[in-house]
């Protein structure tokens, strides 16, 4: 691999073992909770390079500290580590080795990547205050940001700001992506379940058929984005599954609904709830049924602070020149439990492009891989930071 002068020479001196630990996370990924190997494995590294550890918030979280100097400021890095329901497809020498699971986000390599700079800051860094890093479990939908802090992360670990970064495919490798403000969706989850009257197909005069109110609900959710929301604002209502019924003959009594439901604004996703909510109900009398409704506050909308993106902003191009820029970046539809921490903390979630060359692919993707190298980047990277952070 290739090493271009703005990775610092320590994180290059000990990045073939950086790579091959990346490489052994990725062969063996593990779900939301279920990080047992992969936590012992960071918990195990930091302790043998100085840091304070911490294991447990959030079930299988790792927080390590490490303070220098007076009573100076701390800054927290988070890397998510879990992995998900996929079965992988790529066919590399470290592809998983266990099956319906795999490293489809590149959480191995942002795992990776923190220690990485993790090493070189316990043995060059320069700066003054407490570094937090967080090794963070269940990102991938079951809220485990939310988990740690309802453990005490912030109580145990005080943060002045906190920062993340996600690899991004589509973009140039090494090409750094801010923004301030709203910088991705809220998402939230909403079960519908429809209550009706069964009945035989043959008689339909006697039944209440739950079948067509779920569609009647399906095309009425629709209206909501195009007539209630502000179409200056983003709003998708995606309805991704209806279950009902098992023969052809019969009329089903019930129908449930899946919906992910996303935001901006934290005005519009509760406008979406509302407007949701009350059209379900009224749809479901009106044609003689009836509606539950389960309502699933997920995860809000992710909000960078202005003043830490800049900041964030500006290490990026004093290290790697204003070149490393993504011009005009545009707010993400996808969402990202980190939202949770900056709704605490000032701070700053940031991507880096993983290729846009012919062959990669988008995350969540079987055939996805983690590009590596970006890792040595990202390592830089994190240590400017945190050294410009706590200077």
């Amino acid at each position: 691999m290739e090493i271009n002068d703005t990775v610092l020479s320590g994180i290059a001196e000990h990045l073939p073992e950086m790579l091959a630990l990346r490489q052994r996370i990725h062969a063996h990924p593990e779900l939301a909770y279920e990080e047992f190997a992969t936590s012992d494995l960071v918990a195990e590294r930091l302790e043998a390079w100085g840091y304070s550890t911490h294991r447990g918030l959030g079930g299988t979280g790792v927080v390590a500290t490490l303070a220098r100097g007076g009573a100076g400021r701390s800054i927290g890095l988070r890397a998510d580590m879990d992995a998900l329901p996929i079965h992988e497809t790529t066919g590399l020498p470290y592809a998983s080795k266990i099956a319906g699971k795999m490293h489809a986000c590149g959480h191995d390599g942002h795992t990776a990547t923190l220690l990485a700079a993790a090493r070189h800051l316990a043995q060059h860094g320069r700066f003054n205050g407490t570094l937090n890093l967080i090794f963070q479990p269940a990102e991938e939908g079951f809220a485990g940001a939310r988990r740690m802090m309802e453990d005490g992360l912030f109580e145990k670990f005080p943060c002045d700001a906190v920062f993340a970064f996600h690899n991004m495919p589509g973009f140039p490798v090494g090409q750094f992506g801010f923004l301030a403000g709203g910088f991705m969706a809220s998402s939230d989850t909403v079960i519908i379940k429809v209550q009706g009257v069964g009945g035989h197909g043959a008689m339909p005069a006697n039944t209440v058929d739950a079948v067509v109110v779920a569609s009647y609900i399906v095309v009425a959710l629709q209206t909501i984005v195009s007539r209630n929301v502000d179409p200056r604002e983003m709003a998708i209502i995606s309805v991704g599954a209806v279950h009902a019924g098992n023969a052809p003959n019969v009329i089903a009594e019930t129908a449930e609904m899946r919906l992910t439901v996303r935001a901006f604004s934290p005005q519009v996703r509760a406008l979406l709830r509302e407007r949701i909510t009350r059209l379900v109900a009224t749809q479901a009398e009106a044609l003689g049924a009836t509606a539950e409704i389960d309502y699933q506050w997920d995860y809000p909308p992710l909000q960078n602070d202005p003043a830490m993106t800049d900041f964030a902003r500006q290490v990026a191009v004093e290290h790697f020149g204003a070149g490393c820029l993504i011009p005009d970046v545009k707010p993400l539809t996808g969402s990202e439990d980190f939202a949770f921490m900056l709704e605490q903390k000032p701070g700053c979630y940031l991507t880096i492009g993983n290729g846009d060359g012919e062959g990669g692919c988008m995350v969540h993707n079987p055939g996805y891989d983690f590009n590596d190298a970006i890792l040595p980047i990202g390592a830089s990277y994190w240590v400017r930071l945190v050294e410009r952070f706590l200077a």
